[in-house]
């Protein structure tokens, strides 16, 4: 008997779905394309930030430009993920996979032609576009051309070029500026684009939902509730979480967002079924999905700041001393120890382990690595392993409790969950960070808003040695807040998850 999630859906006409003996020719090629197109798209959440020195002097960039080009590219892409996955659904997902290409490859030569930092916040939010509907319709086209017996496998190596893409940025930013002027960053996405699109066009197969009619109003009321929310959640660290703007912000968001939940309910041809989330397959994925990119965001901000601040790394070295995690991540699914875990022990004791893995990896870099870089090395593999294990689980949990039919949308809720989880990583333990920082700073030194500032503000070496020690311990109590949370959460979705293979269970009996 078909899920809850299924039952409630209206009955399109689908694409039909690959079974094991009717597996694409060409779909390793094809999943190559699609991986290509979605690192490209990773990079630049993160490339740009090796770029702002640069920015700041040959542009003439402020404070608030520079937040602006970073913000514009993630807040466009996570307001339109939903959108863009049901676009891909309805007028074919390879079609949105090349439009997504040649938007995100046109916003990168607008960028590296910028003359203002209003001509480049307008190209990043371009490139923008380019990157939901990119984001959507790759996990997509996986889901559609893969079968049962090899989708694990394939969205592993998906999941793999994610971490790869958001740990790789940095490192390919810094040497590019090495080299070349700041504008290479962006123009290296074109022939990129160029040979994503002439593979696209050439291997991968249409397909899509139906020619129902569009649902306006419900892309309109989730583009402009996601803005508000994530708005919110990125600048609640700099402006406070009491400031009128980012309570506005994230009040207008959930207003909107609740407004979106109740039209979806009552629309004939909804972008987003709200039975989904009445089925505990659904739910117990969706909750350990956000968990993991809580853990994962929250930890590498940390780290970083951890390996500048503490340890004296440059920011090019300190991003080279995380790569480890990127590398296990890669190593590990490309052994293949994920899938057959996934076989041997079921979706949910796979999720359980590999949060706990994570969960381990999270609490030795805050134990480990106070006394230098070796121990957090053991949590950088610890964690990689863990991310290895459960993020590919729980995108799959995910997709498979969604008919293939919504694939782009159940690829745009995969996405924005991780733009949430992101957000709120960095914002809930920097918190913790900055509570444990200001509360073990000396007397004299209780008002400086910064690391950088209490050390400037110490007048001998043990004042300076002493808040050292408190950033270092509010680090630790961060990363220690993020592996109970990765930890208690993975287990809560795990036992969702057995509950709902239970009920199924009993009913197919």
């Amino acid at each position: 008997m078909p899920s809850v999630a299924a039952e409630a859906t209206p009955t399109p006409t689908p694409t039909p779905t690959l079974s094991s003996g009717m597996r694409h020719p060409t779909r390793w090629l094809i999943l190559g394309v699609v991986c290509l197109a979605q690192l490209t798209v990773l990079l630049d959440n993160t490339i740009l930030s090796v770029a702002i020195p640069s920015l700041t002097t040959e542009l003439g960039a402020s404070t608030s430009d520079i937040q602006w080009m970073i913000n514009a590219y993630s807040l466009v892409q996570s307001g339109l993920l939903l959108t863009a996955g049901n676009a891909a659904d309805r007028y074919g997902r390879k079609l949105m996979l090349t439009a997504g290409l040649a938007l995100f490859g046109l916003g990168s030569v607008a960028a590296s032609l910028s003359q203002s930092p209003a001509q480049l916040i307008a190209a990043r939010a371009g490139m923008g576009i380019g990157g939901a509907l990119l984001m959507t319709t790759t996990l997509a086209v996986v889901v559609q051309v893969f079968d049962d017996s090899e989708r694990a496998k394939a969205i592993g190596i998906w999941s793999t070029v994610n971490s790869l893409g958001f740990a790789a940025g940095p490192l390919i930013g810094g040497l590019i500026l090495d080299h070349f002027w700041w504008g290479a960053i962006f123009l290296i996405n074109v022939p990129v684009v160029l040979i994503g699109l002439a593979a696209a066009i050439g291997l991968v197969p249409e397909s899509k939902t139906s020619s129902a009619p569009p649902d306006l109003l419900g892309a309109l009321l989730s583009t402009v509730g996601m803005v508000g929310v994530v708005y919110a959640i990125i600048s609640g660290p700099e402006h406070g979480w009491l400031s009128g703007q980012v309570l506005l912000s994230g009040a207008v968001g959930l207003a909107v967002l609740a407004g979106f939940a109740v039209w979806e309910r009552h629309v004939p041809h909804p972008m987003l079924d709200m039975h989904f989330f009445r089925n505990r397959r659904f739910i117990g994925a969706l909750g350990g999905a956000i968990l993991v990119a809580f853990g994962m965001g929250g930890s590498l901000f940390l780290l970083t700041q951890h390996l500048q601040f503490v340890l004296g790394y440059g920011p090019l070295s300190a991003g080279l001393h995380t790569a480890p995690l990127a590398l296990t991540v890669v190593l590990v699914n490309f052994t293949g120890l994920g899938p057959r875990l996934l076989r041997a022990l079921g979706t949910p004791l796979t999720i359980g382990c590999g949060m706990t893995t994570l969960a381990a990896g999270l609490v030795a870099v805050a134990v480990l690595g106070a006394g230098g870089y070796s121990g957090m090395l053991v949590g950088l593999i610890l964690m990689g392993v863990g991310v290895a294990l459960a993020m590919p689980t729980m995108a799959n949990a995910i997709m498979s409790a969604i008919p293939p039919e919504k694939a782009g949308v159940g690829a745009g809720i995969n996405g924005t969950l991780a733009e949430f989880g992101n957000g709120l990583g960095v914002a809930v333990l920097g918190a913790v960070l900055g509570s444990r920082f200001a509360s073990l700073l000396p007397g004299a030194l209780a008002g400086a808003a910064s690391l950088p500032a209490a050390l400037a503000a110490s007048p001998t070496a043990a004042d300076r040695a002493a808040v050292t020690d408190a950033f270092a311990s509010g680090v630790e109590s961060g990363q220690l807040v993020g592996a109970a949370a990765v930890f208690l959460g993975g287990w809560v979705a795990a036992m969702l998850l057995r509950r709902a293979e239970r009920g199924e269970g009993a009913l197919a009996g």
